[in-house]
């Protein structure tokens, strides 16, 4: 199978090509053309052109579009590069090259149909309720009766996309919808779900020169972020701290997702054990709002021994087995080397490694390695491990006063705290530290798609401004 470029829609092959093998066979799956950040650079000239193919079309159908494109990506049989592809067809080579359980790709497979599903409703939510003609005009009345103007900051928004987990992908789905193209580096272990994504969109409707997809080397993401006037980026820690000041990119990093059990309701721990094993190990622990803490002021030691007893025996199965939930690490030695850094952290004074009795954690294989769920307790905040965060089951359970908590957790993507004190509930709302904030026993991998889940894709693609228009008056005819 190959998987060419698109340049703006135009199928672009090119005799440099990388080909993607079978984690655990090395059986070859696809060649992918591969670009240089050049011919990025000289596309980006014309990129207001897929703009104007986007407004050509009215709104509302463009939503339509995307909510058939949907069904589509989730049911059909679709053109992907040279080749037909049907469902199972993607699952089993998504599977193939990112190591991922094909449960897990069939289940962040639905989380991508349902966000182009509810489009509609979520526009509504993230625009406040503005009408999308306001965006395609520029200005427009909105439900007050006042004048407003939305001014977009880019014609397209340029995506540096990973290979980590296909769930991340449903925050640029929206964009289509805004009005705004979508130039994408497709992860290189992942090409599956932009592609794919992109053939539905394309067959339901969506302009083809509305969308770019470049894979290649780093020199194509630095192209898409130093030209695209909006980008987005996923990365490391580095990559975050790299444009942490760079208002025109959006950067999705680690998450260090936690959970916070208040006084109030610590003594009751056992309730919650359910949320907290979810929070920690769905979808093989690869995202950034899997909870990698969990803080409470006592009982830390039996959460850790509960929790380790429910994840320790979690072990490797073949991808295909329905009731496989680990993903493999498909580079090789990578592995090892993060099993390396996690021992060193379990040595430090007041760690424990809870899970050690549940047999050996790191499972080599001939091409790849994988990670057993890991579970440690820490007396204090202090040790290194207690602010760890890795792409597998991982959690560290740590002992902190509440009074101390809220200086301790550090950033944080997704918090769920489990309090009814007015106080501490406060405390946690006013905690800049924390993005997405849950209260009660929900898990941090539950998102409510009609919130925005890191910063809102409007405010981020489009100022808004003030705009004022005279209004003429007509002479009085006697």
């Amino acid at each position: 199978m190959h998987l060419p470029a698109y340049r703006f829609g135009k199928p672009y092959e090119s005799l440099e090509r990388d080909t993607l093998v079978h984690f655990l066979t090395g059986e070859k799956i696809a060649e992918v053309s591969q670009v240089g950040g050049a011919i990025v650079g000289r596309d980006l000239q014309k990129a207001g052109q897929a703009r104007a193919a986007l407004l050509a079309i009215d709104p509302e159908e463009i939503v339509e579009r995307l909510q058939t494109a949907g069904t589509l990506y989730a049911h059909g049989t679709l053109t992907v590069g040279d080749s037909k592809q049907s469902p199972d067809d993607f699952v089993k080579q998504q599977s193939a090259t990112t190591g991922l359980p094909e449960s897990l790709c069939r289940a962040n497979m639905q989380k991508n149909m349902f966000v182009l599903a509810n489009m509609d409703r979520m526009l509504d939510a993230l625009s406040r309720g503005l009408s999308p003609e306001i965006l395609w005009k520029g200005y427009g009345t909105e439900h007050r009766g006042v004048v407003v103007s939305y001014q977009a900051q880019s014609p397209v928004l340029g995506l540096v996309l990973p290979s980590n987990s296909p769930g991340v992908h449903t925050l640029w789905l929206p964009v289509i919808a805004l009005g705004v193209g979508l130039v994408m580096k497709p992860g290189s272990q992942e090409p599956w779900t932009p592609y794919r994504m992109t053939a539905a969109m394309i067959e339901a409707g969506i302009p083809a020169e509305a969308i770019s997809l470049y894979p290649g080397p780093t020199d194509v993401g630095a192209g898409i972020l130093n030209t695209c006037r909006r980008s987005m980026i996923f990365g490391s820690a580095k990559t975050v701290e790299q444009y942490r000041a760079n208002p025109g990119v959006q950067v999705h990093g680690p998450g260090f997702s936690k959970i916070i059990l208040g006084d109030d309701m610590v003594d009751d721990w056992e309730q919650h054990l359910d949320v907290m094993a979810e929070s920690v190990a769905i979808n093989s622990g690869r995202g950034c709002i899997n909870a990698s803490a969990i803080y409470a002021s006592r009982h830390t030691k039996e959460i850790a021994a509960a929790l380790a007893e429910r994840l320790g025996p979690i072990d490797v199965k073949p991808p295909q087995d329905p009731d496989s939930k680990l993903a493999a690490f498909t580079i090789p030695g990578a592995a090892k080397a993060i099993w390396g850094q996690i021992e060193t952290g379990l040595k430090a004074s007041g760690v424990s490694h809870m899970t050690a009795p549940y047999g050996d954690r790191l499972v080599e294989g001939g091409r790849c390695g994988w990670l057993r769920p890991v579970v440690a307790h820490c007396t204090s905040p202090e040790p290194e491990i207690a602010k760890a965060e890795y792409m597998f089951p991982f959690v560290s359970v740590v002992e902190c006063p509440q009074a101390t908590m809220l200086e301790k957790i550090g950033p944080t993507l997704v918090c769920t705290a489990m309090t009814e004190n007015p106080a501490f509930q406060s405390e946690l709302i006013n905690s800049t530290a924390i993005d997405r904030l849950n209260f009660g026993s929900i898990p941090t991998t539950k998102l409510d798609w009609l919130q925005p889940h890191e910063g809102n894709i409007i405010d981020f693609l489009y100022r808004s401004r003030a705009l004022q228009m005279a209004v003429e008056k007509t002479a009085a005819v006697s």
